[in-house]
């Protein structure tokens, strides 16, 4: 797993514990938008538990609120690696409009 969020990528970003999965922080659109996120690097090392197996609230998948902050974090982690590479802008944020370009959707 390469993320371009975190180093630690066999440390779970929420909890510390030892990595046993990567979770895509952009997904949908039949895995077009998961494969995406894969070849940027908007994965977070997680435990099972804290992905997709433990209880509804202290996990990502099927907790709106977790899913909405996974998204943001993404969008996020987009917009600082994008500006890193110095792209010259072109408009008042590029940014945010070659996220939205490549997404089609801002969750900011």
């Amino acid at each position: 797993m390469k993320s371009k969020i975190t180093k630690y990528t066999k440390i779970s970003a929420i909890s510390g514990e030892p990595a046993e999965e990567a979770h895509h922080l952009i997904w949908g659109d039949m895995g077009a938008k998961r494969k995406k996120a894969d070849q940027d690097g908007l994965i977070l090392p997680v435990t099972h538990d804290e992905h997709t197996g433990g209880e509804l609230s202290k996990r990502i998948h099927d907790n709106s609120m977790a899913e909405s902050l996974s998204k943001i974090a993404g969008q996020l982690g987009y917009e600082k690696e994008y500006y890193r590479q110095q792209v010259e802008p072109g408009s008042e944020d590029p940014a945010r409009d070659a996220f939205l370009k490549r997404y089609g959707k801002s969750y900011l």
